[in-house]
């Protein structure tokens, strides 16, 4: 697709120690998406010199202040933006792609929905096999542990694949700084009536995030999170 087609929209990154891909993901993505923040969060390697080179707009935090401080940081600045009326929440190591969101924003752009959210698990069982089996348990465990995420009818609040519009951005609000802010954003939809859907993606689980050990930390960063959710 022309570029010209999303010249309303912006990607929004969070971006910690992310160096050795950032560049690379930024390029790939604008060759659809023209407007891109990366948000720097206290990195202590390249990536701010990564993300200029891919192209992207650059804010800096000065030091390290979680993925939740990140997006809302980065959705600020998209948000003050001359015609920007869709926002995406999109990883900086690899893990999401570009179909999967141009198909969500379609249908952002047509269905009664204000906010869509990726999900690994809505595809026939077989296609769990792309989720590391520790992942798979906790976050199948989350959403039992979160009355909220249930009555959503959300089955994987955690995907940091995220499309939503201006009604959604204005109102964004993120205070927990650290992982917790994906409970606090599902508890955003239901406190403000937000219209949400869910859409099946694919997530790469490259050799380069596994090394990074993601899948085990962020799970473990999950579930407490998902224990902390009950209250939702």
């Amino acid at each position: 697709m022309d570029n010209t087609d999303f010249r309303d929209t912006w990607l929004v990154i969070p971006c910690y120690n992310e160096a050795t891909v950032i560049q690379d993901v930024i390029e790939n993505a604008r060759k659809t998406f023209p407007n891109i923040v990366a948000v720097n969060d206290g990195s202590a390697d390249d990536s701010a010199a990564r993300i200029h080179a891919g192209g992207a707009h650059l804010v800096n935090h000065p030091v390290n202040l979680g993925q939740g401080a990140s997006i809302q940081t980065g959705v600020e600045y998209a948000r003050s933006q001359p015609g920007a009326k869709y926002f995406v929440t999109f990883d900086a190591d690899g893990q999401h792609q570009v179909k999967d969101v141009i198909r969500m924003l379609g249908r952002l752009r047509e269905e009664p929905v204000d906010i869509i959210v990726g999900t690994r698990f809505g595809r026939p069982r077989a296609a769990d096999d792309q989720v590391p089996l520790i992942k798979r348990l906790v976050l199948r465990t989350v959403v039992l542990l979160s009355p909220t995420t249930r009555k959503l009818g959300l089955s994987d609040a955690h995907n940091g694949l995220r499309v939503f519009n201006r009604k959604v951005a204005d109102a964004m609000n993120i205070r927990m700084n650290g992982m917790s802010h994906a409970s606090e954003i599902v508890g955003m939809i239901a406190d403000n009536g937000w219209r949400v859907s869910e859409e099946p993606v694919d997530i790469l689980y490259t050799e380069y995030s596994m090394s990074k050990g993601q899948s085990l930390i962020n799970g473990v960063n999950i579930l407490a999170d998902g224990l902390l959710a009950r209250r939702l």
